[in-house]
């Protein structure tokens, strides 16, 4: 099948090339995101593919319709980036990426939550510049201490047994309630509860027009002064400027990101040469207790290698009339 590829960086276009010779589809590659003035370049494609930042709204969709588009396959689990209303409205199939790996999110969450706890981002820092000392590098031990979990699924359960193993109790929240979440160790608490009793929290749902915002003034007024927060997820799960007025006052104790509500003009490329016009990533990253890492959590060769695989036989699905096992859930 011909498929019109947008936003894939130079190893991608290799996984993908590499595992395509299984499946034989003809893969057309544009470097510009998905929008609504680019569409017009998959005229003719039955097929296109995106990433997280492409814009592939309800203009970009009646594009991609008219021009023969038939199935959008998505190299991500999360799908807030497509207008699934419209995409039904046009009778375009939707695909995403419904497991991949668990495990590298939830590890780089953990990773994130230890140097932020550790302050091992300060330290790097210092020990290059030959400071050697310790003041202002103080953490607290994890064994004992409690973490709140907004989101059980599978990131967010291997995330909790991690925890667990540290020594932690653990509090979860979700509109679904797993077995397996509870068997592990954890409690199911409520949402007010998990902010008045966790020393962090670490996000790990969906971004709906339920989850948007579930950081902000409220919740985070909630929490105990010092609290850590870490995001893996998505980025409009936090209003960032109410984090960082909590930042400001003392009652957020430290921010970690991997994932930031604007992060569509900013993430995936290099600006290490341009003046960076966006003035809230710039307050973020000049906070000590900040760190900003470019949607990376992902980001291991078992994982990519699951992402391509899974959205190139999506596509082989679709072509040969058989189910779409990886068809999006709200799509059906």
């Amino acid at each position: 099948m011909r498929v019109a590829v947008f936003s894939a960086k130079k190893y991608e276009r290799e996984l993908l090339n590499a595992a395509n010779v299984a499946w034989g589809h003809a893969l057309t590659y544009f470097d510009s995101l998905l929008e609504p003035e680019t569409a017009s370049l998959a005229s003719g494609f039955p097929a296109v593919c995106v990433f997280v930042n492409d814009r592939t709204d309800a203009q970009t969709i009646g594009t991609l319709a008219s021009g023969g588009t038939r199935l959008i396959a998505t190299r991500s689990t999360g799908f807030n980036h497509i207008d699934l209303k419209a995409a039904a409205a046009y009778g375009i199939e939707v695909v995403r990426v419904v497991d991949y790996s668990s495990y590298s999110v939830a590890e780089f969450a953990v990773g994130l939550l230890l140097t932020l706890n550790r302050k091992i981002h300060r330290a790097y820092n210092r020990t290059r510049d030959g400071n050697f000392e310790l003041d202002g590098l103080m953490g607290f031990d994890l064994h004992g201490r409690c973490v709140g979990l907004l989101g059980t699924g599978k990131i967010g359960r291997v995330f909790a047994g991690i925890m667990r193993g540290f020594g932690c109790d653990v509090l979860g929240y979700d509109k679904v309630l797993h077995p397996e979440f509870v068997a592990a160790g954890g409690r199911y608490e409520s949402l007010d509860r998990i902010y008045q009793r966790a020393d962090f929290v670490s996000l790990h749902c969906p971004l709906t027009p339920e989850t948007h915002h579930i950081i902000n003034t409220r919740t985070l007024a909630l929490m105990k002064p010092g609290v850590l927060l870490v995001n893996t997820s998505r980025g409009g799960l936090i209003d960032t400027e109410a984090a960082i007025d909590a930042l400001k006052d003392g009652r957020l104790g430290g921010l970690a990101i991997d994932v930031y509500e604007q992060e569509a003009d900013l993430f995936f490329q290099d600006l290490s040469s341009e003046i960076i016009t966006d003035d809230v990533i710039q307050r973020l990253v000049s906070f000590p207790n900040v760190i900003v890492t470019g949607h990376q959590a992902f980001f291991t060769r078992e994982a990519v290698g699951t992402i391509v695989a899974t959205t190139l036989e999506s596509i082989a699905d679709f072509e040969a009339h058989r189910p779409l096992r990886n068809r999006d859930v709200l799509s059906q």
